[in-house]
């Protein structure tokens, strides 16, 4: 993926964060509603965690992750902190579970090209693993026990 780039990276940026966006509501229809965490459950398939970090009125901070059954520690992977930008509509990855956040990496604000594409490849990420979770029909269950699907989606029963 890092040697694919596109020829518009910052008009393909946005737009990817929009998509992702619609995709992460999609997946997760309640997502502004839930309090703190939630768990996405899917037929034979790895749980889908999102916990909810910062909320601001035009704002919130999520990180979305698979738990893949080792210490918990160990395995939350891929794990991405994505800022959803209510008012506008977008969704963007603040930082990924192998890298620093977007503006520690590249701290001299000269560098915009090498940011706009460490964002790109970052979202561009986000969008194929939402397809991805999107496909596999994931149900997000809230604390009271009722469920949170995507449009369609099979109800997928609670195991803890």
């Amino acid at each position: 993926m890092g040697l694919f780039a596109p020829v518009n990276a910052s008009l393909c940026l946005e737009q990817i964060c929009e998509s992702n966006y619609g995709k992460l509501f999609r997946l997760i229809p309640d997502l502004q509603s839930f309090a703190h965490a939630a768990v996405g459950r899917a037929d034979d398939r790895p749980p889908l965690y999102v916990q909810v970090l910062e909320r601001n009125p035009y704002t919130l901070t999520i990180c979305l992750s698979h738990y893949f059954g080792a210490p918990m520690a160990d395995l939350f992977e891929p794990a991405v902190t994505i800022r959803v930008y209510l008012d506008v509509r977008l969704a963007e990855v603040v930082r990924d579970y192998a890298r620093a956040d977007v503006d520690r990496v590249y701290a001299d604000p000269g560098a915009l090209a090498e940011i706009r594409d460490y964002k790109w490849r970052l979202n561009y990420f986000l969008q194929k693993w939402l397809d991805h979770c999107l496909g596999l029909g994931y149900c997000f269950e809230v604390k009271d026990g009722s469920a949170s699907c995507p449009a369609g989606a099979p109800r997928v029963a609670a195991r803890h």
